[in-house]
């Protein structure tokens, strides 16, 4: 069938999914999986999961395994990153010396782009991979659909769409969080329709229905009659700092843009909600949400738990991995775009793709999340409309700012370049503290590249 390579193939928990998710799609059996990570003991970790998974379901895939990035890529027909470059613990450093110098959760939280992991500014090393895999691609597998869910995805969908000549999708699950509003609303899923329009982790709204009437008025009651009460229990017993598509910050952002914002759109926003813990917490609730100090200390504690708890889970041979991980399709889009497009059978899916005409007001060479129809010719773009004036105004318009920034900055390097993006930062004081803190984020011993980038 077809060739699939998968780089940053040791993230576990994400790689489980992936592997559940083609062993339990016939249409894609007889395919070639092809594993990629630079960590080889989770790279046979999850080999051995991937082998014994299929055996267990009786799955017809050939899973091979490699560190050798551009062997995995070699003839590929479609190509999943989803690596980052240095891991968390090495933005974890650079955080930590930029609130050393008065820059709260680093010199990367900025207007509309709070989310910890979504790397702009400082992410010149995962740019740059980016760009590697890309290069990699347009030699050894040029009509390969290069499918990438590697934060950040709004910027490096549309670094790599407008440097190389690939097939471009950028993918985040951020849109499902609709579900979350029903359920707390009370609704019917399956009379739930929903559309969100924007820039990925920056999405829109635009259409609510239920059961085929405007749902907008319903939400309006629920904020009006029900809100006050869900919010006192949600602020005694928030464990989850993800726990945010009702709170109070998303309720804000509707009553001040015209449109409720959805999945991880809720966790941006402007200073007004992120000065400090305190801040975060009347806004995001006793965790101060995913992106505090706290929410995502939280986070890291869990992603290691779970990691150390599947690794366990899978090299243990006497449970059937199909017990751990029940052979069913998971809510990733990824496998069935694959499908889509191999196979010819139409689907409709959320993704990032460049504009071209489709969202009124934001340039065609600039990656929105948009839904599209997908089958074996490709993307179909079906949206075309606009956002409110404020929406364009006070949101897009920063957040498009922002990223054009970034990639200047990554693709142009120069010191001014990260002058001119912390000059304008309600956050600093002084010219001196903008120096101190580019001097002491590229003296890091990691950074000797990027150093010599923004000489």
């Amino acid at each position: 069938m077809v060739k699939i390579a998968v780089i940053g193939a040791g993230s576990i928990a994400w790689s489980t999914t992936l592997i559940r998710d083609l062993c339990v799609t016939p249409s894609l059996w007889k395919s070639t999986v092809s594993l990629m990570d630079i960590n080889e003991e989770r790279l046979n970790l999850c080999y051995s999961a991937a082998r014994r998974y299929a055996s267990e379901v009786k799955a017809d895939l050939e899973f091979k395994k490699t560190t050798d990035r551009r062997e995995a890529v070699k003839d590929a027909d479609f190509v999943i990153n989803t690596a980052m470059a240095g891991g968390h613990q090495y933005y974890e450093k650079m955080r930590k010396v930029s609130e050393k110098h008065g820059y709260y959760r680093g010199i990367n939280s900025v207007e509309w782009n709070m989310v910890s992991d979504y790397h702009t500014i400082w992410g010149y090393y995962q740019l740059k991979l980016m760009m590697d895999i890309g290069r990699d691609l347009e030699e050894l597998c040029p009509d390969a659909w290069l499918l990438l869910l590697a934060n950040p995805v709004f910027e490096g969908t549309t670094l790599l769409s407008r440097e190389t000549k690939l097939k471009v999708v950028g993918l985040c699950h951020g849109h499902l969080g609709y579900k979350e509003m029903a359920g707390i609303m009370g609704l019917d899923l399956k009379e739930t329709e929903v559309e969100s329009i924007g820039l990925n982790h920056v999405i829109w709204m635009t259409k609510f229905r239920y059961k085929e009437e405007d749902g907008y008025p319903l939400l309006d009651e629920w904020i009006e009659k029900k809100a006050e009460d869900y919010w006192k229990v949600w602020m005694r017993t928030q464990r989850n700092p993800f726990d945010l598509q009702m709170s109070p910050a998303a309720v804000d952002m509707y009553k001040r843009y015209g449109l409720f914002p959805i999945g991880d759109s809720v966790r941006g926003g402007t200073w007004r909600y992120h000065w400090n813990l305190e801040t975060k917490q009347k806004w995001f609730g006793p965790t101060g949400g995913a992106d505090s100090e706290k929410g995502w200390a939280i986070y890291l504690e869990w992603q290691r738990r779970g990691i150390e708890n599947i690794a366990k889970r899978i090299s243990d041979q006497s449970t059937p991995l199909t017990k751990v991980f029940p052979p069913r399709r998971s809510e990733e889009s990824v496998v069935p775009i694959i499908e889509s497009i191999t196979t010819g059978s139409r689907g409709n899916y959320q993704v990032n793709i460049l504009n071209k005409g489709m969202v009124k007001g934001i340039p065609d060479d600039v990656a929105v999340e948009v839904p599209v129809e997908i089958d074996r010719k490709g993307v179909h773009r079906m949206y075309s409309g606009g956002l409110p004036k404020r929406v364009m105004k006070h949101v897009m318009s920063l957040r498009i700012m922002r990223m054009e920034w970034a990639l200047e900055a990554f693709l142009e390097g120069g010191r001014d370049l990260l002058f001119e993006w912390l000059i304008v930062d309600p956050r600093t004081k002084s010219n001196e503290q903008i120096e101190e803190t580019i001097n002491d984020i590229l003296s890091l011993p990691e950074n000797v590249e990027m150093k010599k980038h923004f000489k």
